[in-house]
């Protein structure tokens, strides 16, 4: 037997014979807001001045810009928070205020203290002198502070302090040096390298997990090690840098693809190792996150593989849209965010229990129509470790306010990644944008707020206080290896596949229910799949849950824009048995088009879920 085989069975089995506990009881949490550095009052040189910031150490921009707000995860000690932010309208040279200009990574004050200089924040980047930050990467976003509290993970760069702690008067900028990170994807070691994307560091502080496009807009998901390079010999920058070395590409090409034919019957897998788009790690590292196919119709969940077996869990299943995600240190919970309470997916995911067959072309809307441009629908949830189940969702981070301009739970307020725990599993970080427009105002029916933050800044820093939970040490990091036992080596020289999920070809097929009922499948296409039909007769996994009816969807790509997908969709569903249900299409269908990188929603024609006499309709347009 293959190995990773022989350790996923022995996983199961011990996986299997443990209890997952009854759902945990909502804990009182307290939100409060972090204080950031002053804003600007416009980016022009000088703006920063004495009455917007008299210590003269800086001003941010209000706008968010991209990715240039971001923030991180905690120090060790639980006291401070990386941030990404762009410092604007400082005065020119020989000015000492002059450091605090451009994209920068800061630590913020948690503990409502300040730094002995007096400022509640702590500029990590500003006055690093040049020799010692040769060759920056321009991606600067997704900090993340290493275990160790004495380096930082800055988009594609590492910051270091020199052994001393982030956080320490110590740590100064001529013992700081910043250093580019290099992909070799040449056999031969030249070249730029490639391009890693939404870097995520594995609690030993040596590994990464990362991801990276096709030439077609595909994306794979990556691990690999950080070894630092003082005097590279091949590849460019040739300076000082972090290089990815015994990187693997996140398949097992041993498995069967999550969704098979036996000739003319289908089959899904969920066993099936098909990382969609990489969230992270779990608390000791044991297990890594990610994004994976739907498991029922148009609901997006995060899972865990473990990075031995190759065990893989699905953390939730709530019908809404869920993305960033983080563990506890402990291992015992995650907080995610998720769209589970706007009810902005339900019109298309909230039917349970279907089989993901229209999928194969929706896939696309269902990630993308979670947001209308920058009006975004997440809200931190926390969840223990087993994951959603039964009646069980978890608990609304932010769920104590009225809901009124600037409450902690203000609906116009949106979350963003990455939230996380501090290492003592007391405090949660995660951080806000306001809708903007085009989201609100002007031709859009929905007014645009006002940010009650000081200085009116588009971002929030939020800080949840978990006040009945007592400090905990946190665990070892899980011994992981350089080369994962199921994953496939990706060595310099190797092409990246253009797909790692699927390859059913066009044809007419059988998916079995697992209790009862069949679905006649139709897969159209000429090469690729572009249309899929469906009816359903008695079909039912559960026993629980029956759906007959028919759905019928095509998906057309608007190129040379491979992100803009136009949806034609008819549905006539109805389920009985422990829910009675429908999913409907109007008179003419419904039919949407999104750019999955804009989102803005347009569509025409109607879609309309109904769950026991509860009935989600979809949005607007521009709402």
């Amino acid at each position: 037997m293959h190995l990773a085989a022989s350790l996923f069975a022995l996983y199961v089995g011990t996986v299997s014979s443990q209890t997952v506990p009854s759902a945990p009881s909502p804990e009182p949490i307290e939100v409060v807001e972090l204080r950031l550095p002053p804003i600007a009052p416009s980016d022009a040189t000088g703006a920063c001045t004495s009455d917007v910031n008299p210590r003269g150490t800086g001003c941010i921009r209000r706008e968010m810009g991209d990715h240039e707000f971001q923030a991180g995860d905690f120090t060790p000690d639980g006291n401070h928070v990386i941030v990404n932010v762009a410092f604007v309208g400082a005065p020119g040279a020989p000015d000492p205020a002059s450091i605090y200009t451009g994209e920068q990574v800061i630590l913020v004050k948690a503990d409502g203290t300040n730094f002995t200089n007096g400022d509640h924040w702590k500029c990590l980047s500003c006055a690093v002198p040049p020799e010692n930050a040769r060759s920056l990467d321009e991606q600067k976003d997704y900090p993340h502070v290493f275990r160790s509290g004495d380096k930082a993970l800055w988009g594609h760069n590492v910051l270091d302090c020199g052994g001393h702690q982030l956080s320490s008067d110590d740590c100064t900028p001529e013992k700081t040096h910043i250093y580019p990170i290099h992909w070799n994807t040449a056999a031969d070691g030249s070249g730029r390298g490639g391009a890693p994307r939404e870097l995520r560091l594995h609690p030993d502080d040596r590994h990464l997990g990362f991801s990276s496009f096709t030439a077609t807009g595909g994306q794979n998901c990556y691990f690999g090690r950080l070894e630092f390079n003082a005097d590279p010999q091949v590849g460019e920058p040739r300076v000082p840098r972090y290089d990815l070395v015994d990187v693997n590409l996140l398949f097992d090409p041993n498995r069967q693809k999550y969704l098979s034919a036996d000739d003319k019957d289908l089959s899904f897998h969920d066993d099936a190792i098909s990382v969609g788009e990489l969230r992270g790690f779990s608390g000791v590292g044991d297990e890594i996150l990610y994004i994976g196919p739907s498991r029922e119709a148009n609901n997006i969940d995060v899972y865990a593989v473990h990075v031995i077996t190759g065990a893989v869990r699905r953390l939730t299943s709530h019908p809404e849209y869920v993305d960033p995600v983080a563990f506890s240190h402990d291992n015992q919970w995650f907080v995610a965010m998720d769209t589970r309470g706007s009810d902005r997916q339900m019109w298309m995911s909230g039917m349970r229990y279907v089989p993901p067959l229209i999928d194969v072309v929706t896939i696309t809307v269902a990630s993308s129509t979670r947001n209308n441009g920058m009006r975004r629908f997440f809200q931190p949830i926390l969840i223990d470790r087993y994951g959603d189940r039964g009646n069980y969702f978890g608990q609304q981070v932010n769920a104590a306010g009225d809901g009124s301009d600037g409450a902690v739970n203000d609906p116009n307020w949106n979350g963003r990644a990455d939230p996380a725990f501090s290492h003592d599993g007391t405090k949660i970080v995660y951080w806000q944008a306001l809708v903007v427009s085009p989201a609100c105002g002007g031709a859009n029916p929905l007014p645009c707020p006002v940010s009650s933050s000081p200085g009116h800044p588009e971002f929030r820093l939020m800080l949840a206080k978990l006040t009945s939970r007592s400090p905990k040490t946190p665990p070892e990091p899980f011994d992981v290896p350089d080369k994962l036992p199921w994953a496939t080596p990706f060595p310099p020289g190797s092409v990246p596949p253009e797909s790692s999920s699927n390859s059913i070809q066009p044809g007419n097929y059988t998916l079995k229910g697992k209790f009862s009922g069949v679905a006649t499948v139709q897969l159209i296409g000429d090469g690729g799949i572009d249309t899929v039909a469906v009816d359903y007769t008695n079909f039912s996994d559960d026993g629980k849950h029956f759906i007959d009816g028919w759905e019928n969807v095509t998906r057309t790509i608007l190129y040379p824009n491979v992100w803009n997908n136009k949806i034609d969709w008819y549905s006539d569903l109805v389920q009985s048995g422990a829910v009675n249900a429908t999913k409907k299409t109007g008179l003419g269908g419904f039919h949407l088009e999104i750019d999955a990188v804009l989102n803005i929603f347009n569509a025409n024609g109607t879609l309309t879920t109904t769950i026991d006499g509860v009935e989600y309709k979809q949005p607007a347009n521009g709402t």
